[in-house]
């Protein structure tokens, strides 16, 4: 491919083998990343969140791919215990966080009661106030300790999410990522969309912004939430001219890009 940069090409035009070469570029910028802040000691969070299929598991596999496994780790926490309902709710995420060296991606986070527990009734209205309440305190408490946290929002359409909740149900090696929240999922895509955009509104900040991408097309979407992450942070050798987001895809959160329609409705 003679261009270096990401394609900036819109949903379904680029091609496999660019994306299979525009990814092998990004993922060697990741291993100078990792090469990078281990020398530094450095501490880095990543949440990656979005609604069922929206691509979580996709992205945040070819994000650790090709890097380190003993300072690289994936948390993907289940349903809460008896005893993490009755602590307090920050503490079951506070284990999981990047010690010196270490990179760590959230596959869902604290942010579960902003969402899922939020619309499906898991917690209570006022452990949800008390958690918009909080968030961004523990967030900074976060960035003062040293943590760079990054924080995106992989946003799907509804159809796109109804045709790969049909497409998991079907292949055999996807059965474990099928659940009874699938179908509830695509039946409260409405109160889904009004939580997200809550969480944006109240949770939207300079020192940990939210960063969107629209995620229907996966190529796309892998490729620039990798770029964006890789233009956010210092590290040597680092290749500028490869590192173009296309702000069609990944863009910082906007109130207006709810009504404008680059946010899902």
């Amino acid at each position: 491919m003679q261009n270096k940069q990401v394609p900036c090409t819109g949903p379904g035009e680029i091609e496999k083998e660019d994306y299979k070469h525009a990814l092998h570029a990004l993922q060697v910028e990741l291993v100078k990343l990792q090469k990078h802040f281990i020398g530094c000691n450095d501490k880095i969070l990543v949440l990656i969140e979005g609604r069922d299929a929206a691509g979580k598991d996709g992205v945040i596999k070819r994000i650790a791919q090709h890097l380190s496994p003993r300072e690289t780790r994936v948390v993907a926490l289940g349903k809460p215990s008896d005893r993490d309902r009755g602590s307090w709710y920050f503490q079951r995420y506070v284990p999981h966080l990047p010690m010196p060296q270490e990179f760590v991606l959230f596959n869902r986070s604290w942010y579960n009661r902003a969402g899922v527990e939020r619309v499906m009734g898991f917690c209570t209205d006022a452990e949800y106030e008390e958690f918009m309440d909080t968030v961004l305190e523990f967030e900074h408490m976060l960035i003062k300790s040293g943590i760079r946290l990054l924080k995106y929002y992989l946003d799907i359409s509804r159809q796109e999410q109804k045709r790969r909740l049909k497409d998991r149900r079907k292949d055999p090696l996807k059965q474990w990522k099928v659940s009874p929240i699938d179908e509830q999922a695509i039946k409260h895509w409405d109160d889904y969309s009004a939580a997200r955009n809550e969480m944006f509104a109240r949770t939207h900040n300079e020192d940990t912004p939210w960063t969107v991408v629209r995620a229907d097309d996966k190529r796309l979407a892998r490729l620039n939430l990798i770029t964006d992450l890789l233009s956010r942070l210092d590290y040597c050798d680092k290749d500028e001219e490869l590192l173009v987001v296309n702000p069609e895809v990944a863009f910082k959160y906007n109130a207006a890009d709810v009504r404008n329609g680059m946010i899902v409705a």
